[in-house]
Parts: structure tokens; sequence; C-alpha cells
């Protein structure tokens, strides 16, 4: 089971990667720079949320190898204050637009959707 754990969470992350960067060269194409720099700062958000969480799942799941869960929690807490500053920061001096760092958080939830889809599909060859 933990190898299962570990493959999924590396594929995870490269999907996340991948996505941040389509989604970065699509915006760049389709919008601008100024855009695809917003989406790209957004994707960095959310893979960074993606690895904390799977950092918080590791340290409570008692993982080998996970780090001691002492320092996480202050911030777990304080980590979407840290992420909203961050956004003001880039929506107000760097005069990017809030959408295009919106969508950018979502590369993770859409790296989570495809791994979902890629384990029902796979599952499936493997019962058939």
């Amino acid at each position: 089971m933990e190898d299962f754990y570990t493959i999924a969470l590396a594929r995870m992350s490269r999907l996340a990667a991948a996505v941040g960067v389509a989604g970065t060269l699509g915006a760049l194409v389709w919008k601008g720079p100024r855009t695809a720099v917003g989406f790209l700062v957004g994707a960095l958000i959310s893979m960074v949320n993606l690895r904390w969480w799977t950092s918080l799942a590791s340290a409570l799941g008692n993982t080998p190898g996970s780090p001691p869960l002492r320092g996480s929690t202050a911030l777990l807490g304080m980590r979407y204050l840290l992420v909203g500053a961050a956004i003001y920061v880039i929506v107000k001096v760097l005069e990017i637009t809030l959408a295009a760092v919106l969508a950018g958080l979502f590369v993770s939830v859409a790296a989570v959707i495809i791994e979902i889809l890629f384990e029902l599909v796979s599952s499936g060859k493997k019962h058939a």
C-alpha cells in the first residue's frame, strides 16, 4: 500500500507541474504575459499547498521518513493568511488580474482529478 501512495503522490506532482506549464503557455498565447505570470504564480502556490497537505497527511499517518508534526500545526493555521497576503500583493502591486491567479490555484485540483481518472481507468484494465 505504501508504494501505491508514493507513486500516486509523485504522479500528482508531475501532473500538477504539467498542468501548470500548459496553463501558463495557454494564458501567454491567449491573454498575454501578465496573465501568464498570474496563472504561473497561482499554480506555484497551488503546488506548494499540495505539498503541504501531503506532508501533513504523511505526518498524521506515521509514514516512515515523514517529518514530525511539531512545526507543521503553526504553519497549517497561518498558511492561508500567507497565501492571501501573497495574492493581495500580486494583484495590487504587480497589477495582475485576480482571475488568472485564481485559475492557477486550481492546478493541484486538476492534478488530483486526473489522478483519480487515471486510477479508475487503470484499475478497470486490471479487472477486465
